[in-house]
C-alpha cells in the first residue's frame, strides 16, 4: 500500500545552509541518509592558472578572493611560500605584526562562523553578538591597511607600512572586553538545550577517518587530535609564543563549538603577547623591484581558521611569475568528510554537518 522505495532531493547549490554555491545530493530511506554527494565547481574562477600569468608581488592579490572571510592568513602563507622560494629574510617586527593580524584574522573568521552556524540551527541572537565583535576586528583591519575584508595586508619581505598611531589603543580596548564577550555567546549557546539536542552526538567524525580523509582545523582537533601547524613547523613569530592547542574528544559538532570557543581565547592571549613583547625595527627587507625565480620547488604550509592551508610553488630560471602554483585548501579537503559525517544520519543534521565544516566556497572552488 506505501512506497518504500528511496528518494534522492538535491540540497543547494542555491540554499542558505550550504554558505555559497555547494550541492549536496542525497538520497533518503524516510529522513534517513543513505547516500550523500557533495557536488562543487560553481564558483571555479582558475585562480592558480591565473596565479601562473601574473608576477610573484601580483599574486598575493589573489589570495584574498579564495577564503574571503580568512584573507589575512591566506595572504601570510603566499608571502612566506615566495619568501621561502626566494630564500629571503623577514624582519622580526614584520613577524610579530603578522602573527597579532592573524590572530585577529581567526577571531573573525571564527565569530562568523559561530554566528552564522548557529543561526542556521535556530539560535538567531547569537548572529547579532558575533557580528558586533567581528566589526571591531574589521576597523582594525582597516586602520591598518585600508580595507576590512580583502586585506592583502602582507608584501613579500614584510609588510607595506608599519603600524598606524593609535593602533595600540584600537587593539587594547578590544582585548579588554572580547572575554567578556565570549562569556555572552557562551551563555546563549554552551548549556542551552536545544542548542545542545542539535549538535551533540550530531555529525560525528572520529580521529581515524579524519586523518585518513586528510582533515585538519577544528575539525581534527575535536576528534582528539593535537595538531596545529602553529606548533609543528612554526613559522611568523609563533616559535616565540605561549598558547596551547584546544581539542577535544567527543568528535561531534558540540565539540567543535567547544575547540573554536577555546580557539578565540587562545588567539587574544598570542595577540597580548605580540603587543607586550613588539620589537623595533623595520618592517621591510631589503627586495630588487622584481623579483625572478631560479629552478626551485617550495611547499609552505599555515594554519588557517579552517585548517592547513598549503600553498606549492614551482620557479623557473628567469622568470617573472610561477611556472606552477597549486593551493590545499582545507576547505575543499574538509568537505571529503561530509558523506562520512552525514550517512546514517537525519536530513534536519545535515545543515549542522555543513555548519561545523565551516566552508567558504571561494575557497574550495578557486
Amino acid at each position: 500500500m506505501f512506497k518504500n522505495e528511496e528518494m534522492e532531493i538535491n540540497l543547494g547549490p542555491q540554499h542558505p545552509s550550504t554558505h555559497g554555491v555547494l550541492r549536496v545530493k542525497l538520497r533518503l530511506d524516510g529522513e534517513t541518509i543513505t547516500h550523500c554527494q557533495p557536488i562543487i565547481g560553481y564558483l571555479h574562477r582558475g585562480v592558480e592558472k591565473i596565479c601562473e600569468n601574473q608576477s610573484f608581488f601580483q599574486g598575493q592579490v589573489w589570495t584574498d578572493r579564495m577564503d574571503y572571510c580568512s584573507a589575512v592568513a591566506n595572504n601570510l602563507g603566499w608571502a612566506e611560500a615566495n619568501e621561502k622560494l626566494f630564500g629571503i629574510t623577514v624582519p622580526r617586527r614584520a613577524q610579530y605584526i603578522r602573527t597579532l593580524l592573524n590572530e585577529f584574522n581567526r577571531i573573525a573568521s571564527h565569530l562568523i562562523w559561530l554566528g552564522t552556524h548557529a543561526m542556521d540551527i535556530g539560535a538567531l541572537t547569537v548572529f547579532l553578538y558575533a557580528f558586533r565583535e567581528r566589526e571591531d576586528v574589521l576597523d582594525i583591519n582597516e586602520a591598518f591597511c585600508g580595507s576590512r575584508l580583502t586585506t592583502t595586508a602582507f608584501r613579500i619581505g614584510g609588510l607595506r607600512e608599519d603600524l598606524p598611531p593609535g593602533f595600540d589603543k584600537m587593539v587594547n580596548k578590544f582585548l579588554a572586553k572580547f572575554s567578556s564577550c565570549l562569556e555572552e555567546y557562551e551563555n546563549l549557546l554552551t548549556e542551552n538545550r536545544i542548542w545542545k539536542k542539535r549538535t551533540i552526538g550530531v555529525a560525528k567524525l572520529n580521529a581515524e577517518d579524519a586523518i585518513a580523509l586528510g582533515v585538519t582545523g577544528p575539525m581534527l582537533r575535536a576528534a582528539g587530535v593535537a595538531y596545529d601547524i602553529r606548533k609543528a613547523f612554526p613559522y611568523a613569530a609563533y616559535a616565540e609564543m605561549d598558547f596551547e592547542v584546544p581539542t577535544r574528544t567527543e568528535a561531534d559538532t558540540y565539540a567543535r563549538y567547544l575547540v573554536r570557543m577555546a580557539e578565540m581565547r587562545q588567539s587574544a592571549r598570542i595577540i597580548q603577547q605580540c603587543m607586550d613583547g613588539m620589537p623595533e625595527g623595520p618592517v621591510m627587507a631589503k627586495l630588487p623591484k622584481i623579483l625572478r625565480s631560479e629552478v626551485n620547488e617550495v611547499y609552505h604550509a599555515t594554519e588557517s581558521p579552517k585548517g592547513e592551508i598549503g600553498y606549492y610553488l614551482v620557479g623557473e630560471k628567469g622568470s617573472l611569475n610561477p611556472y606552477r602554483f597549486h593551493v590545499r585548501a582545507p576547505g575543499f579537503i574538509n568537505l571529503q568528510s561530509l558523506p562520512k559525517m552525514a550517512q546514517g544520519g537525519l536530513i534536519a543534521d545535515v545543515v549542522a554537518a555543513i555548519g561545523s565544516l565551516d566552508i567558504v566556497l571561494g575557497e574550495i572552488d578557486r
